[in-house]
């Protein structure tokens, strides 16, 4: 006997159909292209790391650049070839 069958017999209502639900992770966002397997929060995240990426480069170059340029010179770990 079916299920569906057997809950009639028995006087029970039809079986509920599941809902889709995402996982607690997933990210629900729509996707940049429908075949690119992005969607806009990634593609929002990757944004927001490479920029932070980005400053910590520049100021690393600062830092390097004024080692170079002043703190070496004036500690005497070596000349400028241009002074």
């Amino acid at each position: 006997m079916g299920e569906a069958k057997r809950r009639a017999a028995q006087g029970l209502p039809p079986r509920q159909k599941k809902v889709d639900r995402p996982a607690a992770g997933a990210d629900t966002s729509p996707r940049l292209i429908p075949w690119l397997p992005f969607t806009r929060h990634q593609a929002d995240r990757f944004v927001a790391v490479s920029t932070r990426g980005a400053w910590i480069g520049i100021a690393a170059l600062v830092a390097f650049w004024v080692t170079v340029r002043f703190i070496g010179p004036a500690a005497g770990w070596w000349t400028l070839a241009d002074g």
